[in-house]
């Protein structure tokens, strides 16, 4: 087991974050966020989307500033800071350089010689497993391997901390597994030229697998909403009770609800129109409750196998969920997905059942597609540009929040026949209500 030192190598004091534009809604992203990262550790980053874990990162990096709190490096024994190194989830090679020259970049603007630039190129490109690619472009790499160049990059100039943004999620599965292992034979062999790793993840059982320490994360806004130990033995197996054990127990953590009288913190932040919504189309809602409600779940669904067998990660499974049970048409609670009753009967209904139910549980529960056939059931023309409801959500939350809150109640609303939408003319109207 990887031995944590008591140094830190990065301290975060009340850090908050928030996005916004002149004159309009600020969105609070993070909020009085305290964190830790010592030698010796991999430390995962844990939440859905929407909840800070990349602007986190990023704040770390120096992209970007906080709006408040600090980021405090502190000095070493030698009168150094700890330096930092990022991997992207996007890749972001250059390419018109070769993989050579993509791992150089850094070092070249470290301004060092080209010899000794070329030298630790090939060192890194050598330990990350791509020998003999050195003249290649990224466009003749696979997925696997241009993740494996970023991530030849970011080691060749030494940090003492590795931050990684979701470096697996833009690889198909079985190529994210062997890069994720790759990479824990460098670390536990101590290969790697750094003191610790941080990493943003969304998938629950990749942070059990890797890290040492969880921060589980709430969301809108973000929120160190648990700490968690993972004292397990490296190497790690899945299928270990242990291992499976804490894996439900995240999941448990992650759908909990808030003390009595307490907003429920998660997808759904806020009251009335100013909630933002997920884009989450109707078929996949269908097709969730379709699988709660047969067999061998029966109604109720524990949530790590509902996910293993759909083959869902948390930030995939989590909105929807949470959706049905805004909808209530679900509840979540303590790792667990339950069928209410009118879930069981939409699960059984024909088509037209469903859209009927689905339309008294839109406008019972999701307060702008109720707001929007009220202003259009008021209107002589029964009429309304989608430019007004816009207006309205951005008093809330920032544009792009508003722009996909309105398009997933428009999608919703189509389907269940409440109003009707002109994409042309972005106008609503009641031509072919229910």
């Amino acid at each position: 087991m990887t031995l944590v030192q008591d140094r830190s190598l990065v301290d975060l004091r009340g850090v908050r974050h928030a996005y916004g534009k002149p004159g309009g809604a600020e969105l609070l992203v993070l909020d009085n966020v305290d964190l830790t990262l010592k030698e010796k550790e991999v430390v995962g980053l844990l939440g859905r989307s929407g909840s800070g874990k990349s602007t986190l990162l990023r704040t770390i990096a120096g992209l970007i500033a906080p709006g408040s709190g600090a980021v405090v490096f502190p000095e070493k024994a030698d009168g150094s800071r700890a330096t930092v190194s990022m991997v992207f989830q996007s890749f972001a090679l250059f390419p018109w350089l070769t993989v050579l020259q993509n791992v150089e970049v850094g070092l070249e603007a470290k301004r060092v010689a080209p010899e000794e630039r070329r030298r630790r190129a090939l060192a890194a490109i050598d330990l990350i497993g791509l020998d003999g690619f050195e003249s290649a472009y990224p466009k003749e790499l696979s997925g696997g391997m241009r993740q494996r160049v970023g991530l030849a990059r970011a080691l060749v100039v030494d940090p003492d901390i590795l931050l990684m943004d979701e470096p697996f999620s833009a690889l198909d599965v079985l190529t994210a597994e062997t890069l994720r292992t790759d990479l824990l034979d460098l670390w536990i062999e101590g290969r790697m030229p750094i003191s610790s790793i941080l990493m943003v993840t969304h998938n629950i059982e990749e942070a059990v697998l890797m890290c040492d320490r969880i921060l589980v994360f709430s969301s809108n806004p973000g929120r160190v909403a648990a700490e968690i130990k993972v004292d397990l033995p490296r190497p790690r197996d899945r299928q270990d009770p242990g291992f499976r054990m804490l894996v439900e127990d995240i999941y448990v953590r992650m759908t909990e609800r808030g003390a009595p009288g307490q907003p429920r913190e998660g997808l759904f932040a806020g009251t009335g129109i100013g909630m933002p919504l997920p884009r989450v189309s109707t078929n996949t809602m269908a097709g969730l409750m379709e699988a709660v409600a047969g067999g061998p779940h029966d109604g109720k669904a524990d949530l790590p196998q509902l996910a293993h067998d759909l083959h869902y990660e948390a930030d995939d499974l989590f909105p929807v969920a949470e959706l049905l049970q805004l909808l209530r048409f679900a509840d979540l609670a303590g790792g667990d997905l339950s069928l209410l009753p009118a879930g069981r009967r939409y699960a059984e209904a024909e088509v037209d059942a469903r859209k009927q139910l689905f339309a008294q549980h839109l406008l019972a529960h999701v307060p702008l597609a109720a707001h929007i056939r009220r202003v259009l059931d008021d209107r002589a023309s029964h009429m309304a540009p989608a430019r007004r409801f816009r207006d309205e959500l951005e008093d809330f939350m920032s544009e792009e929040y508003a722009a996909q809150t309105l398009k997933s109640v428009i999608q919703w609303g189509r389907y269940a026949e409440i109003f009707a939408y002109d994409e042309d003319a972005d106008l609503f109207s009641l031509d072919n209500p229910a």
